[in-house]
């Protein structure tokens, strides 16, 4: 069975000590950590490896490095410093700079800075960014051309963005060393309405198995055994269980359920 990781999205309102607890008190196997560069302090840093030590759980990605045409670039480096420091083995990037070729350029600099770390950047695609399908990520990845460049693929990305299974089972298996999952309702939001684009991807997700989506022929078209770092931005989880390990179990249940059908 796919290791499985507790996504920083599923516990958005706790900070890193409280999402690596209710990890570890969930039964995920992983964890990942959101990073805001201009609020984190050596104080974080500190708090977040003392727990993931007393957790024994690894850190499957720090997030996230959100490229626009006016973010900073030392702010982005923060973000990985943070996750090298923490022994993070991937960093989340999306971008919504509509300039392809500065997105690569920006892309491959901060490969640079992650590989002493052996830390790889994934970029994300979505229609809620300016990278809008795999194959536009792809051939982003295609210009940065650097062993740290890394493609993460999200099902409800996927299915919003017109992207076939047979695009994702074409991928390089070596350009993929997580992916996240969770399922989605079939209407898909108005890509020109965005406040519906983003209400779709942080509140009306759905526990694996129980929305819509094609998701065993997606798990078949990706490696065998790859990491799924669950990424279920719920409104309905949120409000059913406000204790961040009661909501982190319900999802470990759920997902490990749906993973046992595919057996």
């Amino acid at each position: 069975m796919n290791p499985i990781a507790l996504a920083s999205g599923v516990v958005p309102e706790f900070g890193p000590v409280e999402t690596i607890e209710a990890a570890a008190a969930g039964g995920f196997d992983m964890v990942g950590l959101w990073v805001d560069p201009a609020e984190w302090t050596a104080a974080h840093t500190l708090a977040a490896r003392g727990a993931l030590a007393a957790s024994g759980l690894p850190l499957i990605d720090v997030e996230v490095v959100w490229l626009k045409p006016d973010s900073l670039d030392d702010d982005h480096r923060k973000v990985i410093d943070v996750g090298a420091e923490l022994g993070a083995a991937n960093v989340l990037c999306v971008s919504s700079d509509p300039d392809h070729a500065r997105t690569a350029a920006r892309l491959a600099m901060l490969c640079e800075h992650a590989a002493p770390a052996n830390i790889r950047v994934a970029l994300e695609f979505g229609i809620f960014t300016e990278v809008k399908n795999a194959s536009q990520a792809l051939s982003i990845l295609d210009q940065v051309a650097h062993p740290a460049r890394a493609l993460l693929v999200d099902p409800i990305h996927v299915d919003r963005s017109g992207t076939s299974l047979a695009e994702i089972a074409a991928i390089d298996p070596a350009l993929l060393p997580y992916a996240q999952f969770c399922d989605a309702l079939a209407t898909r939001p108005d890509p020109a309405d965005f406040a519906a684009v983003i209400e779709d991807a942080v509140d009306l997700r759905q526990q694996c198995g129980e929305g819509a989506l094609p998701l065993a022929a997606l798990h078949a078209a990706l490696p065998p055994g790859i990491p799924l770092s669950i990424e279920l931005r719920s409104r309905a989880l949120r409000e059913a269980f406000p204790h961040p390990a009661l909501r982190a179990a319900e999802v470990a249940k759920a997902t490990r359920r749906w993973l046992e059908t595919l057996a």
